[in-house]
């Protein structure tokens, strides 16, 4: 933003001049020149537009004025008497000149809290996480003022510099202490992988497991309090979590390790889906408070620039809003697409809960049925060795052209043996049929009718 403007105008005269000004924002001031139009050359006037106004240095004429005058929100820049043909211009300077002081108050702020972080810094003979918060706390305000436009490109760049150099510092100090926190990081990796061995080792010997589980568990307790680098954590956590399911496994079964059912996992990640929805809605809802009170302050703002700096906090918040309004349309449709899978992973968990009840009845009834023809068989075969033995009939001499014939005890044997297989099949059938039934009345879900239709279909 320049601090420079050259314009033509008159003085109460009407004599034309050539009028320069130049805002002193520490001072909150303004230079005004003023030249006449017989030493305004062509060549000096477009000196002025294109050079002074951009900062360089131009040699003035001797006939020229210079007067200063205090920038202030309700009075122009330029006395009574001068006049300029593009008033529009000079208000609208006069507009940022009042941003630029404000911006440069600020800057100074930061810049006082900045030296005092220095010396501070320059003071320490070891790192201290304290001031290295104090140090990103910093930094992110001076961010939030240079995002919402609060603080001049250059006051930012010279912020940022300074603020690198100290980063810079005290990154130096924290190298020193992490070489420190690394070695005994090094000698906690070590000791925990030594006793993990131990554990593994008294596991494949068969040692009672309920003591090993427990040692594990004040490891556990141990490995968390315990100052470690992300490397080191990440290579004894594997281990101590692999030593945890092969205990399980051998304390309770091979499934015991196996986790959550994909049921049980994809409804936690839908718990969590709906509280961070929540959270999100509840985010959204205070922006919008904030919004309608800038909106509310905004008519009474007590000058050109508190309403340009709310009205562009206003934008900021608009901004937020409408981002996290995409995040909570995306979190919906999530939330949509966790919804169909849960009721896919509930129909097929109730499927397989019955196709379970109904193998558990068919097996139960397989098996009573089979102790049926078993006492049915065992039955059968004392009642025949209970019948006397019949006599043998003379055994007549066959020829050639003799065909065998069945006699009429034989055909009496046949019939009642498939009469008694009948019986049996209907036994068994009505056995069946009881089973189920008392099972069903037992769950109290299917009715005497509907096992029959599964007996029958089945």
């Amino acid at each position: 933003m320049k601090k420079k403007l050259v314009l033509w105008g008159s003085n109460a005269s009407d004599e034309r001049l050539l009028i320069a000004l130049e805002l002193r924002p520490e001072e909150s001031m303004v230079n005004v020149f003023t030249f006449p139009e017989s030493a305004a050359t062509e060549a000096f006037s477009q000196q002025m537009m294109k050079e002074w106004r951009n900062g360089k240095e131009v040699a003035f004429p001797e006939t020229h004025a210079r007067m200063e005058r205090e920038l202030q929100v309700s009075e122009s820049m330029l006395p009574e008497e001068l006049k300029v043909e593009r008033e529009d211009i000079l208000q609208r300077a006069q507009t940022e000149w009042q941003f630029v002081v404000l911006s440069s108050k600020l800057f100074e702020s930061y810049r006082t809290e900045l030296d005092a972080l220095r010396d501070r810094i320059g003071s320490l003979d070891k790192f201290e996480s304290s001031i290295w918060e104090e140090l990103k706390a910093y930094w992110d305000k001076v961010q939030t003022q240079a995002r919402e436009r609060n603080l001049l490109r250059d006051h930012a760049n010279q912020l940022r510099d300074i603020t690198n150099e100290l980063f810079a510092q005290m990154k130096e100090l924290r190298a020193q202490l992490d070489e420190v926190f690394h070695q005994k990081s090094k000698e906690n990796h070590d000791r925990f992988h030594a006793e993990l061995a131990e554990v593994e080792a008294r596991v494949k010997e068969g040692k009672r497991l309920q003591p090993l589980f427990e040692e594990l568990k004040k490891l556990q307790r141990k490995f968390r309090d315990s100052k470690l680098t992300r490397e080191h954590r990440s290579s004894v956590w594997k281990r101590l979590d692999a030593a945890f399911k092969e205990v399980k496994e051998k304390k309770y079964g091979p499934k015991a390790s196996d986790g959550r059912s994909p049921l049980e996992r994809l409804q936690r990640r839908y718990d969590g889906l709906l509280a961070a929805i929540e959270k999100m809605e509840r985010s959204i809802e205070r922006d919008r408070k904030d919004l309608n009170f800038q909106d509310r302050k905004i008519s009474s703002s007590g000058g050109q620039l508190e309403a340009q700096l709310r009205q562009a906090k206003i934008k900021m918040i608009e901004e937020r809003i409408r981002s996290k309004e995409e995040k909570l349309n995306d979190m919906m449709k999530t939330k949509a697409e966790l919804e169909q899978r849960l009721e896919k992973l509930k129909a097929k968990e109730a499927e397989r809960a019955e196709k379970e009840r109904r193998e558990a009845a068919k097996r139960e009834a397989e098996k009573k049925i089979a102790r049926e023809i078993e006492a049915a068989a065992t039955a059968r075969e004392q009642e025949e060795e209970a019948q006397p033995t019949k006599a043998a009939p003379e055994e007549k001499t066959k020829t050639k052209e003799e065909a065998p014939s069945v006699s009429d005890d034989d055909l009496s044997d046949i019939v009642e043996t498939l009469n008694a297989i009948a019986a049996v099949g209907q036994h068994i059938d009505r056995a069946a049929s009881e089973l189920m039934e008392k099972q069903a009345a037992k769950e109290g879900k299917r009715s005497t009718v509907e096992v029959a239709e599964d007996q029958e279909k089945g």
